[in-house]
């Protein structure tokens, strides 16, 4: 096959580019990536060239994607502005890209005749007390970030069934692992415990969440893209569920560092307090199950961000640093 993986240059899709390329050595892909803050060349870094097409654009751009589309024989959409803090302050650009260029995408995916995989989240549900969401409950998003890719999942059912496309979604739980960009709970926490800087936990840190290893999700997505059915959805739930303060916990006793570095912050506007995400039983069917627990996950995590400071290290300054002063009022270091 060749597929043409776009945002693939960001966290899960270059983890997703990886995985499909080391899995099935007669495939091409192609990445369609604007390279955004989060989408970064590097995280391509080692794949065959033969076996790997770059291209930078936006999915929003109709004639980019037609151009990219061209000669592949499926999509999958992992390209979102994805940071649920900056959708609170730009949610435009989150509707631009998340709802539109999924649009973009649907049209480009019937119009060639190929399978469309859209990669959500399991953020579309919103927050649930006790119990975890299936594939059958309510979206019922809470920030302008999910609810933008709720938008977008909303649109991928509606080609399906309106059209015919040959469409379907798959839906995770919280990823954590390599190539992540350290504005998210774990890379962020992992680097500032390693540098010796503060370690900020929203309101009182007891939000929970369900986490899944990057490697596991790819293992999902690549389940449905070839095995799942037309108009479905399918959860991929993580093993493990542990409230945020733990998660920090964890990170500082990896990193060698103590609890005196944890500093609690002003809560997130409209903070969901749990998330949790049943594993589909078609999922299950189609022949996947998480393979890794969140502690080795998380100490492969720690021991990858530790051996790779030359991928990080540029992140910490400039950009990041501003925008790091501006979220949590104060700077680094």
């Amino acid at each position: 096959m060749r597929l043409l993986v776009t945002g693939g240059a960001g966290f899960i899709g270059s983890n997703y580019v990886r995985h499909r390329l080391a899995a099935h050595s007669d495939d091409g892909v192609v990445v369609l990536d604007k390279l955004t803050y989060a989408g970064r060349r590097e995280n391509l870094d080692g794949l065959p060239d033969e076996r790997l097409e770059f291209v930078e654009g936006d999915i929003s751009d109709r004639d980019a994607v037609a151009s990219a589309i061209n000669g592949c024989d499926a999509v999958v959409n992992f390209a979102a502005e994805s940071h649920v803090d900056r959708s609170i302050a730009s949610p435009g650009e989150f509707i631009t890209t998340d709802v539109f260029g999924a649009f973009v995408l649907a049209e480009a995916a019937r119009e060639a005749g190929v399978r469309h995989l859209q990669v959500s989240t399991d953020e579309v549900y919103g927050s649930i007390e006790d119990g975890s969401f299936t594939e059958d409950s309510p979206i019922d998003p809470s920030s302008p970030y999910s609810a933008s890719k709720a938008g977008a999942d909303l649109l991928v059912l509606a080609f399906q069934r309106t059209y015919g496309a040959d469409a379907l979604i798959c839906r995770s739980s919280n990823n954590y692992g390599p190539h992540q960009y350290p504005e998210k709970l774990i890379p962020l926490c992992i680097l500032n415990a390693i540098a010796g800087d503060p370690v900020p936990v929203y309101g009182d840190g007891l939000q929970v969440r369900n986490w899944l290893f990057v490697e596991d999700n790819c293992a999902a997505i690549d389940a449905v893209l070839e095995r799942g059915d037309a108009g479905e959805v399918y959860n991929a739930g993580g093993p493990d569920e542990l409230p945020n303060i733990e998660v920090v916990r964890a990170i500082l006793e990896l990193t060698d560092r103590d609890e005196s570095l944890i500093e609690y912050v002003s809560d997130r506007l409209g903070h969901d307090r749990r998330y949790s995400l049943a594993t589909s039983e078609k999922l299950r069917a189609l022949g996947w199950e998480p393979a890794v627990r969140f502690g080795p996950g998380l100490a492969r995590t720690v021991d990858w961000y530790r051996d790779n400071a030359q991928w990080w290290e540029p992140i910490r300054s400039g950009d990041y640093r501003s925008y790091y002063e501006r979220q949590y009022g104060r700077a680094l270091g």
